[in-house]
């Protein structure tokens, strides 16, 4: 267990900016219209790691980590960690959430 782990909640949650074309079908780097855009432009890398001192349905997001999620989703899941009351946050978007 982490020393710290009594006194702060943490976590690392890394979401990539966007996907890159490496040349398949004659299409390199990024930045394609997205209706024309090809999916490893728009399907993005994400990692999330928390301590101990959060409290997730680890099961609950097992099971959702087969679902797209998209940059949207980032914003409501912040905000539900950080235990942020306002009208905007959305917990149909909190990734973490497991009340829905």
């Amino acid at each position: 267990m982490n020393q710290n782990a009594a006194h702060f909640e943490t976590a690392m949650i890394y979401f990539s900016d966007h996907g890159e074309s490496l040349g398949k079908n004659g299409i390199y780097l990024h930045g394609l219209p997205y209706y024309m855009a090809p999916d490893v432009q728009k399907h993005i890398g994400a990692i999330m790691w928390f301590g101990d001192g959060f409290k997730i349905d680890i099961k609950s997001l097992r099971e959702k980590s087969v679902n797209a999620f998209s940059q949207d989703n980032l914003f409501h899941t912040i905000l539900g960690l950080m235990e942020i009351e306002t009208s905007v946050y959305d917990k149909g978007m909190d990734i973490v959430n497991y009340d829905k």
